[in-house]
């Protein structure tokens, strides 16, 4: 929906609103509900939202370090400040780091929580896993035309685990329909999608961050149901 919004003249979005996912996996990390903050923007490449995600983080993390620094000192919490640029490693890089560090993992593969810990612990600070091969990112994720295996797509990572999931997104009509096609989807049910697309949409990029986790990797909490008040995940969906 926010790329819609592109097409009809509304050229930077910015929102916090709940989200809901059939998520299949039961962790620490992981809900069913929870609370996005996201961006969309028009004439913007997936460069320049990272930049803007980075400099988001560190503000967070300055604002919650002087107002809250009574709070935080309830909860024997020193906040460290990121600092940015934040680094950007490549997703072959990635990989890399984690074969070194003993992890078994193939070019293609997501990363597994392993994975992320590994690469997390060589890293040591918040970080940009980028240039993903194209299969394991969503369709609307922009391929490189020189490369479309690798799509202009990023993970914006803590140490422990991954914060918020961004791209460049394609805004060709025929490119998208044909990336729908790629993963196996049928075209037709997302006409309302690309009826959007199909009379010119500007080129646009965005991301989205998962509130309840960087609250959890803020204040070292090992899950993230101990941020939530009522949380919502496989096995419960009330109060």
């Amino acid at each position: 929906f926010k790329q819609l919004m592109m097409s009809g003249g509304l050229d930077r979005i910015f929102e916090i609103g709940p989200i809901f996912r059939a998520e299949e996996h039961d962790t620490r990390k992981h809900l069913n509900e929870a609370t996005s903050i996201d961006i969309e923007a028009s004439y913007i490449d997936n460069e320049d939202v990272m930049v803007i995600l980075e400099n988001l983080i560190k503000h967070v993390y300055s604002t919650v370090a002087e107002k809250g620094s009574k709070y935080l000192g309830t909860l024997g919490v020193e906040l460290a400040i990121p600092k940015t640029p934040f680094r950007r490693i490549t997703y072959d890089e990635a990989i890399k780091i984690a074969r070194d560090n003993g992890e078994k993992i193939e070019w293609g593969d997501d990363l597994s929580t392993e994975s992320e810990h590994s690469i997390g612990k060589t890293i040591g600070e918040h970080y940009f896993i980028t240039d993903w091969p194209t299969k394991i990112k969503p369709f609307y994720a922009m391929p490189y035309e020189n490369k479309p295996e690798i799509c202009r797509a990023f993970d914006m990572m803590h140490p422990r685990m991954e914060l918020s999931s961004g791209a460049q997104r394609v805004h060709s009509y025929e490119l998208l329909r044909q990336r729908i096609k790629d993963q196996g989807l049928n075209p037709d049910g997302f006409e309302f999608y690309l009826k959007a697309f199909r009379y010119g949409m500007p080129p646009h990029s965005g991301w989205g961050v998962g509130a309840e986790r960087l609250l959890m990797t803020m204040l070292g909490i090992e899950n993230i149901r101990e941020v939530v008040l009522f949380p919502r995940d496989r096995k419960r969906l009330s109060p």
